[in-house]
């Protein structure tokens, strides 16, 4: 007996020393100062410029909120986060202060009367540009301002409070009214919950096939339900020149669109019974039309909860869908209704057709065209022309086709692979019409549209390009193009006639700024912005878009980036961090194209890993990562894992090549769909030191019906789902590992208990991993504190396992 307390007492202690180290809590750290002062340098404003170029608005936002603001009340419901205390969502985006410009004096304003500690959003600006209305978000309520640009003022114009639960808060009905969602009641009055249920919740299905992605946030008792109708009930008021007047009754509107000729609304309001497996957005609903006082004129439709949408991409409800205004029209409806009961695989020649209705809606609708793939809408010109874009997403295609609504015809005008960026026209520019609804701008007496790529993909890297399509060779005539050492891009049309543009230009050394161009009278260049650059730390840092090919033929590309003073001969190879994102692809020759540009200012998002540039590393961000379909009868994710492999194997091999990345010294990363791809090499390869994985999924079991491009079901392919699951191969993940994930991440798919469960096996068969689970974070980081502890966490995995590994 003697001999076995001894025994016991050790191996106490021995768990005991296990189960800290397995619990290694620690307080807030902050990253290497260069780090640090990135992170939170403070954002270039945003701009927003009226039509004429006369005044610009100046936005500015603080960096990163604090985890205590993060941290306020939330109540998740319904697929939203919102804040109990004050009718809007929990999880915004503000700006902290507005400035106005005028352009042409080039003299700035202060904007008075803006509210203390301002947390602004949905800026819009009146028809005649003349006001700029902003929604501010206090602890208890949202109230609508209004900025008078002749006065630089700011003035509250609400009396009730606003409700922004659902979005689609106010719109302008001219230039001194305004319609906006209000609040019935005060926020301390939401349900309670009771300490005692009044039974079990209970979900049931009789027979009836409903699949569903896996959303975040649903309602899952009759609570929620409560909760739900007390924080979505709205009442439409509307404002003018301060007057309120209420619209109609109160009721659960999820959203309102005005006529082009501002006499009917459309209304969305939404009914029970409200679903526990699909968001507010798919509840079942009423499509109405009303006058604008609020007196009903037609029930449009009555919509049944998305709840029983087939899976697969491209399958859709039998039901109507796409309630919208034609813009070029007083008051027209038009919508969308299946012509293959919602099953793209149904061999028939039209799979959608287009209606119309018009005011005063007492007619029956009148077909307007038929579509041969799936339709996704229509951009509006005039009597004689609209685009009208028809996809496929399973089969990756897209098609855009000219609509004359006077001779009823339907003219294919150009197809393209979604993945093909080279042969992307662009997007046709818009101008205000009669109605004041944006329209299609032509040229050459109508013949001709003009289109913007703000991309411009090549293979000499992103150009952008401002261009004439043909309405009749269908042909796209380039009338400008950015030069190549830049990055310029058309940001407007101000004046389409005379061709006089608004940009933003930058390069690698030149902050992004706006200019005013004339391509006509070929003057300079008008400098409207002179933004400075908020990263000194990053002056001397290079970068290159490199290309390199796998070993299969594919040709890759990636953004090098290497400290200030490197040379490779006298410094030798560095320790490498490889960040990316894999894409699915059905084409090899799209996969191969080069994307983005060497010449754009480099700007740090919280989740970039140059940081690290400053610390002795070469970064290869953006690392092309395709997944091909191999065959016309193969899908790209028949062969994952092996062309992860093979991208990892040519993005290392040329980094060595180079002379500048050390090949035992390889670390790879990557965010969400990066973090999948990240575990899944460290389980295949033995190619890294280390791996970064954040708030990724790493078992395909918990998304059965689909996820990324993968529309086959768990059902439909149980060994695909087993084989792209990091979770199957926990025990041969040896490679260290550091797993980061957000407790409240909201992203279909990527639930917390991915990294969770993915941590515990990997502690289970003897790997090294850390996993650190941040407060109150979704699916992006941004509660600073959080956001600068991450960094400091990466940093260390990095100075630890690959830096400095033996």
């Amino acid at each position: 007996m003697r001999n076995k307390r001894p025994i016991t007492t050790l191996l106490l202690l021995f768990f005991a020393g296990n189960i800290a180290f397995g619990q290694d809590a620690t307080s807030y750290q902050v990253p290497p100062k260069d780090v640090a002062d990135l992170l939170l340098a403070k954002p270039t404003p945003a701009v927003r410029i009226d039509s004429k170029a006369e005044w610009m608005l100046l936005s500015e936002r603080n960096s990163y909120p604090t985890v205590e603001e993060l941290g306020q009340p939330e109540s998740r419901i319904a697929g939203l986060r919102l804040n109990p205390n004050n009718y809007s969502p929990s999880r915004q985006l503000f700006v902290n202060n507005f400035r106005l410009k005028n352009i042409r004096s080039n003299q700035e304003f202060t904007v008075t009367g803006l509210p203390a500690n301002l947390l602004a959003g949905n800026v819009t600006w009146n028809p005649s540009e003349t006001r700029i209305a902003f929604t501010n978000t206090t602890g208890k309520q949202v109230d609508l301002y209004v900025i008078d640009i002749a006065t630089k003022k700011a003035s509250k114009l609400n009396k009730q409070a606003l409700n922004t639960v659902l979005g689609n808060v106010y719109t302008w009905v001219d230039d001194v009214t305004i319609l906006y969602k209000a609040a019935t009641q005060p926020a301390a009055y939401a349900p309670k919950k009771p300490i005692t249920p009044k039974g079990p919740t209970i979900q049931q299905n009789l027979g009836k096939t409903a699949p569903s992605p896996t959303y975040q946030d649903l309602i899952k008792s009759p609570y929620d339900e409560q909760l739900f109708e007390f924080f979505a009930t709205t009442q439409l008021v509307q404002n003018k020149n301060g007057v309120e007047t209420r619209i109609g009754k109160p009721a659960l509107i999820s959203s309102f669109s005005l006529s082009p000729d501002k006499r009917y609304m459309m209304v969305r309001t939404i009914r029970k019974p409200f679903s526990y497996l699909v968001t507010a957005n798919g509840f079942p609903s009423t499509i109405t039309i009303t006058d604008l006082s609020g007196k009903l004129v037609k029930v449009l439709a009555e919509l049944p909860s998305t709840e029983g949408t087939p899976s697969g991409y491209d399958n859709t409800q039998n039901v109507a869908r796409g309630y919208d205004w034609r813009d070029d029209e007083a008051a027209t409806i038009t919508w969308a209704m299946p012509l293959d009961s919602g099953l793209i695989k149904k061999q028939v020649e039209f799979h959608d057709a287009v209606y119309a209705l018009s005011a005063p809606f007492t007619g029956e609708a009148k077909e307007l065209f038929k579509t041969s793939m799936r339709y996704a809408g229509t951009t509006w010109g005039n009597a004689s022309l609209a685009l009208v874009t028809e996809m496929s997403r399973s089969k990756q295609m897209f098609r855009v086709s000219r609509y004359n609504a006077s001779s009823h015809t339907l003219e294919l005008l150009y197809e393209r692979n979604m993945t093909d960026a080279y042969n992307n026209p662009g997007s046709p520019v818009m101008a205000k019409n009669a109605f004041g609804r944006p329209s299609i701008q032509t040229t050459d007496n109508g013949s001709k549209v003009l289109m913007n790529n703000t991309t411009g993909a090549s293979p000499k890297g992103d150009l952008p390009f401002l261009a004439k399509f043909d309405l009749t060779s269908k042909q796209n005539e380039i009338i400008w193009r950015c030069q190549e050492g830049v990055f310029e891009a058309v940001e407007d049309v101000i004046d389409a006639n005379k061709l006089v543009l608004l940009t933003r230009r930058e390069s690698q050394k030149e902050v992004p700024n706006y200019y005013i161009k004339n391509l006509v009278l070929r003057i300079a260049d008008k400098a409207i912005t002179h933004f400075t650059n908020p990263y000194p730390q990053l002056e001397g840092v290079t970068k290159e878009k490199i290309k390199y090919k796998r070993a299969d033929g594919v040709d890759l590309t990636g953004d090098l980036y290497l400290p200030r003073g490197y040379n490779k001969d006298k410094d030798g190879p560095l320790p490498v961090v490889i960040w990316a994102y894999p894409r699915e692809f059905n084409s090899a020759a799209d996969a191969a194209q080069v994307r983005g540009s060497k010449d754009r200012f480099t700007t740090l998002s919280w989740g970039t890993p140059i940081y690290y540039v400053t610390q002795g590393y070469a970064i290869l961000e953006n690392a092309e990562m395709p997944i091909v379909a191999s065959g016309p009868d193969k899908k790209p994710n028949d062969d994952f894992v092996a062309q992860l492999t093979l991208n990892a194997e040519a993005a290392i091999n040329k980094l060595v090549e180079m002379g500048v990345g050390d090949k035992n010294r390889m670390a790879v990363g990557g965010h969400s769909y990066g973090a999948f791809m990240t575990a899944n090499l460290l389980a295949h390869t033995h190619l890294f030191k280390a791996g970064i994985a954040r708030s990724g999924a790493y078992n395909r079991t918990l998304t059965p019906f689909g996820f990324q491009n993968e529309d086959r079901t768990y059902w439909q392919a149980p060994q695909l789902y087993y084989e792209m699951s990091p979770f199957s191969y926990a025990d041969k993940i040896k490679t260290p590992i550091l797993l980061v994930h957000g407790e409240a991440d909201d992203n279909t798919g990527t639930y917390p208990i991915n990294s969770e469960r993915l941590f515990a096996a990997i502690k289970g068969n003897g790997g090294t991993v850390r996993f650190v689970y941040l407060p109150y974070e979704a699916h992006g980081y941004r509660g600073k504190e959080n956001v600068l502890h991450t960094l400091w966490e990466q940093y260390q995995w990095l100075e630890k396992y690959v830096k400095n590994a033996k």
